[in-house]
């Protein structure tokens, strides 16, 4: 349906995946997150309130949540689809930058999750067992964590403590919770919410509902991949055109 309705609408707007905005866009997120985590423990963070506090926290938080969202993203090609080598390469990075984890084996699975949503087949979801939030949570990030990537993580954390003589706070405060939180919220935003199954049933062959919601709060809350049906039926679609097809979409549904 998505797909008729961009092209009978291209004249009115302009789906390029070639731009080089995506490419822009996800340069700046790095660099904000890479500029952001060396200010952050590198600070004195006794001259922080509590309210400072946590605001840096959340603000890294979001920032942790673009590195992964711009990794989804390369799957999809929508990153830089003129060149899929620095598509991939962008998406591989964020991904390091993000917890260390291996691009190819998460790329594999995420195509499996499209072709198979919501089903035993799907990797992300449920087994049938662990259908509540924290259950299916755990049942998810186990199927994704790895003992290498707790050992790299130990490693550096460790390094940077008494190497580079960075603060234990400041490392668990701006760089390990916030990337916790973060995997907490695209687990919510990103796989809870959009494939739990509602009480009518699910909608074929997506088995994905979007999270109705404002745009400005659709893009706080996970960089609008809660406007997830759009995204399963255009997934060449990068985040930050989702509410265009959001929008298009509601008013074609009111229209009808």
């Amino acid at each position: 349906m998505i797909q008729q309705l961009e092209k009978s609408t291209s004249h009115q707007l302009k789906f390029s995946n070639a731009s080089t905005t995506g490419l822009v866009i996800a340069i700046v997120i790095i660099a904000t997150w890479v500029t952001s985590l060396i200010l952050l423990i590198s600070v004195d963070i006794s001259n922080f309130n509590i309210l400072t506090l946590l605001l840096a926290v959340l603000w890294q938080t979001f920032l942790y949540t673009g590195l992964f969202i711009t990794t989804h993203d390369a799957m999809h090609g929508a990153v830089f689809s003129a060149n899929s080598k620095i598509n991939h390469f962008l998406g591989s990075l964020c991904l390091t930058l993000y917890g260390f984890l291996p691009y190819e084996k998460l790329l594999k699975k995420h195509w499996m999750h499209h072709h198979n949503p919501a089903s035993e087949k799907d990797p992300d979801f449920h087994d049938g067992k662990h259908k509540n939030f924290l259950a299916w949570y755990f049942y998810f990030m186990k199927n994704y964590s790895t003992w290498g990537q707790m050992i790299i993580i130990t490693i550096i954390y460790n390094s940077a403590h008494f190497i580079l003589h960075i603060p234990r706070t400041n490392l668990t405060l701006f760089w390990a919770i916030p990337a916790l939180i973060s995997s907490i919220q695209l687990f919510y935003f990103g796989t809870f919410l959009p494939h739990r199954e509602p009480k009518s049933g699910y909608s074929e062959p997506h088995r994905a509902q979007t999270i109705p919601c404002p745009v400005w709060w659709s893009f706080l809350t996970c960089y609008h991949f809660g406007y997830h049906e759009e995204h399963h039926e255009s997934p060449h679609i990068p985040w930050w055109q989702l509410p265009e097809i959001h929008m298009l979409k509601r008013s074609t549904t009111n229209d009808n």
